[in-house]
């Protein structure tokens, strides 16, 4: 059986990446719209007025359009992204690719047939989660960069209809996509709005256990490499993984070219009977270097082949450091003498792809096994750095690696010395060489050749790419019919001149072929010619032939530019949907407002006791301490709800099952999955079916998310971080309020990061098997440039959460929300004490009940809070 080719698609961050990513061959690509709701909003975009004539333009390419509809979206845009739907729906976009279940209803209701594609912003990460996608008319999920091929591959196998899409190439976030609050709750820019502050590129101290423990030169402890997926691409087509695709909308037309040529070629090469030849593997490796002197921080495998916490993080740059080149011997004069680094010009950044540091036995053998590589000798696609040339950049590692004024430049003269040595002559003004010393590394970090070979082929035709099928007919003294099929369109034409018999050879296949399968300076090149319906020895002109190819063009173009032909609603839809919301009422009036504790330790639940509050929510870090927790709570007579960690992968059902086997009266839900199995009731049989609350981490930020998820079955919905005072309040005017809690109380959970930073800096495990645990025994915190330490604390699957060090109250906001219809309001603690917590919890029930002023309650809170209590995201206008 022939493997699927997957499709290979480009990103778009304006018109001329656009025409980069078609020009080198992307089978699709995908951009986001200058009119906003796309994850990359510093990106240019395409404006929505020239979509017609974008999607034309790709479909002439043979490549379809994907239109980036990726962010949270508040109610009062409800009617702004109906718009943008419409258009996307009327120019013939091929797919929407959408974080926020509400555009999905949307999409649904205006054009039923237009492609839904659930962006990674939407966290999609397990089997059970991808049937919520579904049920929402999801034809396809972007997979978060998390996970492995093996967890790929189970997704993938669970609904072979449902395609996926894979990342392989580009930067890497180090928080799970979609659960990343770090610029919200820092910078007042949220990343699920498309305004990424890029907090994990800047430097950090590790504190662990209360004291400064010094690094060395590695400061970036949350900056990831990039990722470079070749050796993984082999299992992922085996897999039958749909998509490939490039990450980098805030990248250039030479970057878009390079990785989709590349791309293309292993691919061609991994499918071509035999696969790769030795010659394949050298022009692999020299596509890597030249990637890597495009942009990179260094490759990596990312997560493709399991978790690799000693690889993941270089740690000493933040930003583009290009190819490591050597490093300096000495400097003379205007001239640098750069001989061979240790880690050599074999390699991937930091890293050669398929070495690294020692490790325990076995384990990177079996994620080099897993992705291709072979255990014995480690072989697979790695970088082979270039030979410097005159009009290359170079930078040396001359100061932080952050700072734009790191002496580099072009270089003017490159001499080989033999042996690996060069000396590298500069122009003047050229780098400040008085900064340069022995030691020091080169990298290269531009190169002029490859600027101008996508700039020649952005100013080329982009000719061919659509395969034709001709189909011939025809009878003496009638006209020859000619049909077109291509793209899934078909057209016919015929001669305005009938058939004649031939008085020589006639239309035989060889002059049909010449003569109609002329197509140059078209999208089309002739793929299949069908004669069968022609009869034999007939006779039309030459020009006949041309006119009536020409004439088929001039009609089957202009469909396939349009694309499939699909039926919009010209209905408003938000009307629509909702009036037709499933609405199971509000909560009744009567309810007492009440504080409802989330507790992460003993000394948390020790607290809630001591105040006497009739119920808990229970987050418990380690899994042998929530059954007890529970127990206490439930022997105190307390109503107890268990949170679920925040996403679940394949291999993870596990978690689920357990809290189910808990019986709590409810389950705080915090990822799709969880939705799907206690809203179902796919829990234990014989277990009474708990109460189903969804937290903040399902980012409800509108009424018809919330509407669609109370139609599943879920209770309440905590009210996503990312709404300020003013988008709380709309979303609470439209949903019912009284089923709706609001986090009025927490340091806010920023980074979620399948990396663990005490696997990386505390031991040199790659992953469970091989770290000691040392989170069982040490705490650690980040320290940023404000001198705030932020708390690191580690999830039953290993996963590590980064808390603001500021605790954020909502308490201004108390009075506003208990008119509104507000009952449940949530206080959660990270590391409190038992005294710390009690004050909190006495404070916010004697807010509650009129008895303590906002005002009041904030000063007694400044007490204890190291780094102080802020509004934070509530902040309006922010």
């Amino acid at each position: 059986m022939t493997p699927h080719r997957p499709e290979v698609l480009a990103p778009a961050g304006d018109r001329r990446s656009l025409r980069a990513a078609l020009a080198a061959g992307a089978d699709a690509v995908y951009f986001g719209l200058a009119d906003g709701f796309n994850a990359r909003a510093r990106a240019e975009s395409i404006d929505s007025h020239t979509l017609p004539d974008v999607v034309a333009e790709c479909h002439r390419a043979g490549a379809r359009a994907y239109v980036t509809l990726n962010t949270l979206v508040f109610e009062d845009e409800l009617p702004t992204v109906e718009a943008l739907v419409r258009a996307c729906a009327e120019a013939g976009v091929d797919a929407l690719i959408v974080q926020d279940p509400a555009v999905a209803r949307i999409a649904r209701s205006i054009c039923p047939d237009l492609e839904l594609h659930a962006s990674t912003q939407m966290t999609i990460s397990s089997v059970e989660g991808a049937r919520f996608a579904r049920g929402l008319g999801v034809g396809r999920i972007v997979l978060p960069r998390e996970l492995s091929v093996r967890e790929i591959g189970r997704i993938a196998a669970a609904d072979p209809e449902l395609e996926t899409e894979v990342f392989v190439h580009g930067a890497l976030c180090m928080s799970w996509s979609g659960q990343c609050l770090t610029s919200e709750a820092w910078g007042g820019r949220s990343a699920n709005r498309g305004q990424c502050a890029q907090s994990c590129r800047m430097p950090y101290d590790l504190v662990v256990d209360g004291e400064t423990r010094p690094l060395g030169e590695i400061r970036y402890l949350l900056s990831p490499r990039d990722l470079a997926g070749f050796r993984a691409l082999p299992a992922l087509i085996e897999h039958g993984v749909c998509t490939l695709k490039i990450e980098g909308r805030y990248k250039g037309p030479a970057y878009v070219v390079a990785t989709v040529e590349a791309y293309r070629r292993w691919i061609d090469a991994l499918l071509r009977p035999g696969g790769p030849t030795a010659a394949d593997e050298a022009r692999v490796a020299a596509d890597l270097a030249e990637l890597e002197i495009i942009y990179s921080r260094g490759f990596s495998d990312g997560f493709l082949g399991g978790a690799d916490h000693q690889h993941l993080v270089e740690g000493r740059f933040p930003k583009h450091r290009g190819a490591l080149l050597g490093r300096v011997a000495r400097v003379d004069g205007d001239a640098v003498i750069v001989e061979p680094h240790p880690d050599g010009r074999v390699r991937s950044g930091g890293l050669a792809l398929g070495q690294g540091r020692a490790e325990p036995a076995g384990q990177r053998a079996a994620a080099l096994t897993l992705l291709g590589g072979s255990q014995a000798d480690n072989t697979g696609p790695r970088a082979r750095v270039p030979d410097p040339r005159p009009g290359m950049g170079v930078v040396f590692d001359a100061g932080d690696p952050a700072d734009s004024a790191e002496p580099g430049g072009p270089i003017f003269t490159a001499e080989a010395l033999g042996e690996g040595r060069w000396r590298l002559g500069f122009g003047r003004p050229g780098p400040d060489l008085s900064r340069v010393a022995p030691g020091q590394r080169i990298w290269l970090t531009g190169d002029p050749r490859i600027e101008r070979r996508a700039r020649k082929l952005i100013e080329s035709r982009i000719d061919g790419r659509i395969p034709l099928r001709l189909v011939v007919g025809g009878r003496r003294g009638g006209p020859l019919r000619l049909e077109g099929r291509a793209a899934g369109h078909r057209a016919a034409v015929e001669s305005e001149i009938d058939l004649a018999p031939a008085r020589g050879r006639g239309l035989d296949r060889a002059l049909l072929e010449s003569k109609l399968g002329g197509l140059g300076g078209t999208p089309f090149t002739l793929f299949d010619l069908d004669v069968a319906g022609l009869a034999d020895g007939l006779h039309l002109p030459v020009s006949a032939l041309k006119r009536l190819r020409r004439a088929l063009v001039d009609t089957l173009l202009p469909r396939i530019e349009q694309g499939a032909a699909r039926a919009v609603d010209p209905e408003p839809a938000l009307p629509r949907l909702r009036a037709q919301t499933i609405r199971r009422g509000d909560a009744p009036s009567d309810i007492t407002p009440a504080v409802i504790p989330l507790c992460r330790t003993d000394a948390h639940l020790d607290a809630v006791l001591a105040a006497g509050l009739p119920e808990v929510e229970l987050d418990w870090m380690e899994r042998a301490g929530l059954t007890a927790a529970v127990e206490r709570a439930r022997a105190a007579g307390l109503t107890v709800h268990v949170a679920t960690p925040r996403v679940q992968k394949p291999g993870e059902e596990g978690f689920d099952r357990r809290i189910a086997r808990l019986a709590p009266d409810g389950v705080l839900v915090r990822h799709w999955g969880a939705v799907v199995h206690f809203a179902e009731g796919l829990g234990e049989p014989d277990a009474p079916r708990p109460i189903v609350h969804g937290d903040f981490s399902l980012n409800v930020t509108n009424a018809l998310t919330a509407d669609h998820l109370f139609g599943l079955g879920l209770e309440t919905l905590t009210a996503a971080h990312d709404l300020d005072a003013a988008q709380l309040f709309a979303l609470l005017d439209r949903a019912p309020a009284g089923r709706v809690a609001v986090t009025v109380h927490h340091h806010i959970p920023t980074f979620h990061t399948e990396h663990c930073v005490y696997a990386h800096l505390l031991s040199n495990g790659r992953d469970i098997r091989s770290c000691g645990q040392p989170c069982a025994t040490h705490e650690i915190g980040l320290r940023d440039h404000r001198g705030h330490v932020h708390p690191v604390i580690v999830d039953p699957g290993c996963r590590n959460t980064v808390y603001n060090a500021q605790a954020q109250s909502a308490a201004g906001l108390v009075p506003r929300l208990l008119d509104a219809g507000v009952r449940r309001f949530r206080v959660e603690f990270v590391r409190e004490t038992t005294a710390e917590a009690l004050r909190v919890l006495v404070g916010y029930r004697a807010l509650l009940a009129g008895e303590l002023s906002p005002a009041a309650l904030v000063e007694r809170l400044r007490v204890h809070e190291q780094f102080g209590v802020t509004r934070g995201t509530t902040r309006t206008g922010r």
